[in-house]
């Protein structure tokens, strides 16, 4: 139910065959799956992810290969006297030593090595989405050739016609047009249904349960079996006022006029608000594409937002009234909020790191008790700022998705694609720049103020020295990152606590042994980190690079069985949209 749900809990087409009992048996059984069953079983955005991990894994295998055969053996013969894994570094080689051009030359064959590998799969990314976008499969679908037009200017919001006479221009022309409306009464009272209905549904699996042991009790005493007495409740707001009626009688009654009021109303559609975005259905796929690309107005910010292949479960309907202009202002406002937290997290990372100087902690007075109790001084300085700062990067995907909900973006695929480069640019700054290099890039920027002649010197000195702060990352990403995606450790306490505690019902019962989702928005631009660590440090410390690849082998082989077995990402169908804007991200 948690590692291999989707060998039963999917549908039939896109199930897993089971794996045999044993501890290495799943590695060659998802090493034999041929791609073609991946993309029909878990989509092309699955196929893309997996084939950039193994693009990744290709490319730092072949650049390790080749740096120990070129780069290494110079830097281990240098002469500048370096010990340990700094011997293997370019900082072992004299800054005068023509073996220096050998990197050069190096570097350069690698920047070329990279970038053929990279225009590669991009070509097939455009072959394999032309493919999937054309597939009968995709192309029979409503949602293909339907796009969501927003901004729409007021003198189309009421004009249907208009609207429908200048899109028709397309190849195929337009089939219909649906001027999105809303009602708050209506959406009210659909909240109220399901929130009656879900109570109902409780109430009546006790009441079963109840009934249940009541009769086995009866049973075993040899006793007549009595129907216990049917549950009463307040008819007063939030049940604790008014008069008590029968639950089961009020209940159904209560949802049947809610039912009632949503049919009457859904005959009134047309006395609706009407929204600024419209839902435009071509009779040709290429035509919804088209409209897509297109400037479809001349005015600053009006209809600039059209989007293709839309469903209307990744619609957040919401954000559809926000007008143009609130939606650009939202826009800086999150993207300036994002800036300042990535720049705060600075602060509160040193301060809690800080803590662990247990000298450093005991001179504030606040603190100056723990000095008698070394027991509760370990695990303040030890333990709480691990469990405070893995805590925020916890909160911290779901902080930049609330931020990009409020600033208007209209669908949640859309959301998770512009979360992959906010977390990265997060990270990059977080963890590349201020963690990993803080030391070294520190060293550098005051040696220079004093002596700016030696920038040079302390470059070719500081920088490899910083490689061990790399690989040691790298090794943690490598073996916990792993362990944690194989273990699924949240999922796993959440299969059996759910139930437990909180799905009492046949519905929710449901919800709770449905497959996890993988998050696409805040793993991918970790991977993408990695890539960065291994590419800045292949002819510095080539030694990196193995690691790079080792981590790249590793996670490849766990994902094909997680994505073939544990997640099911029904809701993320993109088309490999997220592909190209890793590859951005690495360029």
């Amino acid at each position: 139910r948690v590692y291999a749900p989707r060998t039963y809990a999917v549908e039939r087409e896109k199930r897993s065959k089971p794996i045999a009992n044993g501890i290495f048996s799943w590695i060659p059984a998802v090493l034999r799956v041929p791609d073609e069953q991946i993309i029909q079983r878990s989509g092309l955005d699955t196929y893309m992810f997996l084939r950039g991990i193994r693009s990744n894994l290709i490319i730092f295998a072949a650049i390790g290969v080749v740096s120990a055969a070129t780069i290494l053996p110079i830097n281990i013969l240098g002469t500048n006297g370096l010990r340990g894994l700094d011997s293997l570094s370019i900082g072992n080689v004299d800054s005068k030593s023509s073996r220096l051009w050998v990197h050069v030359g190096f570097f350069a064959l690698i920047v070329v090595w990279t970038l053929w590998n990279i225009v590669g799969e991009l070509r097939i990314y455009t072959h394999l989405r032309m493919w999937w976008l054309m597939h009968p499969n995709h192309a029979c679908r409503a949602q293909a050739s339907t796009v969501l037009v927003t901004d729409l200017p007021k003198t189309l919001v009421g004009n249907e016609k208009r609207l429908f006479r200048m899109l028709d221009t397309f190849p195929g022309g337009v089939r219909q047009v649906f001027v999105n409306r809303s009602s708050d009464e209506l959406t009210d009272t659909v909240k109220k249904r399901d929130r009656l209905a879900a109570k109902l549904e409780k109430m009546l699996t006790k009441y079963a349960v109840k009934c249940v042991k009541t009769y086995e009790k009866a049973s075993l005493r040899g006793d007549m079996y009595v129907q216990p007495p049917r549950p009463v409740i307040r008819k007063g707001p939030l049940s604790l006022f008014g008069s008590k009626v029968e639950a089961f009688e009020y209940l159904a009654a209560e949802i049947a006029m809610c039912n009632h009021y949503i049919a009457q109303s859904l005959k009134q559609m047309k006395d609706f608000k009407r929204e600024p975005s419209a839902l435009v259905m071509f009779n040709k796929q290429i035509a919804a594409h088209m409209a897509a690309q297109v400037v479809l107005d001349y005015k600053p910010f009006s209809m600039g937002n059209v989007t293709v292949d839309v469903n209307p479960e990744d619609v957040i309907w919401s954000n559809l009234k926000i007008s143009p202009w609130s939606r650009r202002i939202r826009g800086y406002i999150s993207f300036g909020i994002t800036l300042a937290l990535t720049f705060l997290w600075t602060i509160i990372t040193a301060f809690f790191s800080g803590l662990i100087q247990v000298g450093e902690l005991t001179k504030l007075e606040a603190f100056s008790w723990l000095t008698k109790n070394k027991y509760a001084l370990g695990i303040f300085s030890g333990t709480v700022p691990s469990l405070v700062i893995a805590l925020m990067m916890t909160l911290l995907p779901h902080i930049l998705r609330l931020l990009l909900r409020l600033e208007g973006t209209p669908r949640f695929s859309l959301i998770d694609l512009r979360l992959l480069h906010r977390m990265f640019f997060f990270q990059v700054w977080n963890v590349y720049l201020v963690n990993i290099l803080s030391s070294s890039s520190l060293a550098i920027v005051t040696n220079a103020l004093s002596d700016p002649t030696s920038i040079f010197t302390r470059l070719q000195e500081d920088v490899p020295k910083s490689a061990i702060n790399i690989l040691t990352y790298v090794l943690l990403l490598t073996f916990i990152g792993a362990a944690k995606e194989i273990l699924q450790g949240f999922s796993l306490a959440m299969r059996y606590l759910v139930p437990l505690l909180f799905a009492k019902t046949p519905r929710k019962i449901y919800s709770a042994e449905k497959p996890t989702e993988f998050n696409w928005g805040a793993t991918i631009p970790t991977h993408t980190l990695v890539f960065l660590f291994g590419f800045s440090y292949t002819f510095i410390a080539p030694y990196v690079t193995w690691f790079v690849a080792l981590y790249y082998a590793i996670f490849y082989i766990i994902y094909r069985y997680q994505f073939l077995y544990v997640y099911n990402d029904s809701k993320w169908v993109t088309g490999g949209l997220s592909y190209p804007k890793s590859i951005q991200q690495i360029l």
